[in-house]
């Protein structure tokens, strides 16, 4: 099945991370994590907080499968792969979706380089084009990118992606992207830590995002403003439990885990519509919220 349809205009509208989802790519916990054996084998090397529940993981993902369903996303799942990890949940960060086709990461934990070929092949599979790949020493990772607009994006710069994987990146859209904003990375927990520029920053509208600024560069904090984008600042008790981490699913409409009461009424009183989901299992232990646990592919324009 081709889903790569060409057009005049953009082919995914990669560029907007707000626009309704129509396509989106998942792995479900029973791929991922596989059974309960598994997650206790590897979640301690992975720097989990805990080792998920399985049962209680398949449970809660398949709720947050029906949610997605709910606004009539189409779904496409991973198949179990052996070479990869219970990482490999979170689908966000194998890989960039750019409307010339996908760009496989070199991914900057270890642990989760296997993934990237399991990614290929899927993409290939249904015949959306792969654009290119970065290569050694250049490390990237998905949940560190972040689209502004068509002509500009912006690539977090810490443990998870270096400036050599920047720069492959930015070569590699030279034909579609003018500005390419490095923004640097904490060292925050260290290494060892999944901090990516997205667990600190989600679009919510064209002009609205959330943020956690205490972990972003003044310089980028005003490059934001001065583009008239609105910041909503996460509380430092919500932070732990991903408020910041929110996947807009439409403008103003979007999916973020439970419990995070203060940003969510922060985020209602813009207007914005909030969508909870169970994250204990399969966001919160392995530090991927709801934009880590998804690869949106197309956008609607």
């Amino acid at each position: 099945m081709n889903v790569y349809l060409k057009t005049k205009k953009s082919v995914f509208n990669s560029h907007n991370l707000v626009n309704p989802i129509k396509k989106i790519l998942l792995k479900h916990p029973k791929n991922a994590f596989i059974n309960q054996e598994i997650i206790n084998k590897q979640y301690s090397r992975l720097n989990y907080s805990e080792a998920p529940n399985f049962n209680k993981a398949i449970f809660d993902y398949e709720k947050f499968t029906k949610l997605l369903i709910s606004f009539g996303i189409e779904l496409y799942f991973l198949p179990k792969n052996n070479s990869t990890s219970i990482d490999s949940i979170y689908t966000h960060d194998p890989c960039v979706v750019s409307n010339n086709g996908i760009i496989l990461c070199n991914m900057g934990k270890k642990a989760r380089l296997p993934e990237t070929n399991h990614i290929e092949k899927f993409f290939k599979s249904i015949e959306v084009p792969i654009l290119g790949k970065i290569k050694t020493p250049g490390t990237l990772e998905g949940g560190d990118v972040v689209w502004i607009d068509e002509k500009t994006i912006a690539v977090g710069e810490g443990y998870r992606t270096n400036f050599e994987g920047i720069k492959q990146l930015k070569h590699l859209l030279s034909n579609q992207v003018q500005d390419v904003i490095s923004v640097p990375i904490p060292h925050w927990n260290g290494p060892k830590d999944c901090l990516h520029l997205m667990s600190n920053l989600s679009p919510i509208d064209h002009n609205l995002y959330l943020v956690y600024s205490r972990l972003l560069p003044v310089s980028f904090i005003k490059y934001l403003l001065d583009r008239n984008i609105e910041l909503i600042d996460v509380p430092d008790e919500e932070y732990e439990s991903m408020g910041c981490n929110v996947l807009a699913v439409a403008p103003r409409k979007v999916i973020m885990i439970s419990g995070n009461s203060i940003t969510k009424q922060m985020l209602e009183k813009k207007g914005v519509k909030v969508y909870t989901y169970d994250g204990a299992e399969i966001s919160i232990k392995g530090a991927g919220g709801p934009t880590c646990l998804t690869r949106p592919f197309l956008r609607s324009i």
